[in-house]
């Protein structure tokens, strides 16, 4: 819940932002990511979108690490769309994030959000604009969009991912050879699967799931798909949650034996086997699980 801002007042949602991109970093083993009131080094979203050479090293940095990780050269599509999926999945945490646990939604500018190339690892500096609802302790503080009711937060959210997310698709579509449709639904994807991670890490799996889903409870454009959870039945009973990406994040192209638990190449049979335990196969898609 959110907490009154001993602060002053053109500080206040910066104050809270950092608080809770702190607390993310602290509870997400995967959220690779520090928190700075000033961003130095590495690369923004804005230079990737509009600089070919920056959005090359990129995508190279990402071919790297695969191949440090497991061993293999991906293609230059394939080291593309990992690269995507990392960033999207990051965003998709630092903006749904702060909404899952304290109903704000920051609006990150492509310049608040710096990568190094050379750890993949994220520096956030906290903005100065977020939306909340009327008993936000911030409402009415320089910078608070303040909203009425639940479904204009979400809304918000949708809208302010869409705006961050945009000039990187377009730049980096023809790299990953993908259209508008896989790389919105990866976007969708990941947001999703940002929610879905923390619900886990949180001990509150039930109430994330329902959260993502009234996010995204249908396509709503760009987005082209919902979250489209649903649930498989174990042989003692028990019922374990899943869903099928619309975006692909292209895993199997590294390890065609071990794609992710959400990819649609992988049979429902093969996910109880590895939500039961009976299969070492990974359960991620690389980085975060999903």
């Amino acid at each position: 819940m959110p907490v009154a801002l001993k602060t002053s007042p053109d500080e206040a949602v910066a104050h809270a932002l950092g608080g809770v991109y702190r607390r993310l970093a602290d509870v997400c083993e995967a959220l690779d990511v520090r928190v700075a009131s000033t961003g130095r080094g590495g690369v923004t979203a804005a230079e990737l979108a509009s600089d070919r050479a920056t959005l090359d090293a990129f995508v190279e940095a990402e071919a790297a690490r695969v191949h440090d990780r497991y061993g293999v050269r991906p293609r230059p599509d394939v080291a593309a769309s990992r690269a995507l999926h990392d960033y999207a999945w990051t965003v998709g945490m630092l903006m749904g994030g702060p909404w899952y646990l304290e109903r704000r939604v920051p609006r990150i500018h492509p310049e608040d959000l710096r990568l190094d190339l050379a750890s993949g690892t994220y520096t956030i500096t906290p903005g100065t604009e977020l939306a909340c609802l009327a008993d936000d302790p911030v409402a009415g503080r320089p910078g608070a969009l303040t909203l009425p009711q639940e479904s204009e937060l979400r809304a918000q959210l949708r809208m302010s991912l869409a705006e961050h997310m945009r000039p990187l698709l377009a730049a980096i579509g023809p790299v990953a050879r993908r259209r508008s449709r896989a790389l919105w639904g990866m976007v969708s994807d990941d947001l999703v699967s940002a929610l879905w991670y923390l619900g886990r890490t949180l001990g509150q799996e039930g109430a994330a799931i329902r959260a993502a889903t009234e996010v995204l409870p249908v396509a709503v454009p760009p987005y082209p798909s919902g979250a489209d959870f649903r649930h498989l039945v174990g042989a003692d009973g028990r019922r374990h949650p899943t869903r099928t990406r619309t975006g692909c994040c292209m895993f199997y192209a590294i390890r065609p034996a071990e794609a992710c638990s959400t990819c649609p190449r992988t049979c429902d049979a093969e996910r109880l086997r590895r939500l039961e335990g009976q299969s070492p196969a990974v359960l991620s898609e690389g980085r975060p699980p999903a």
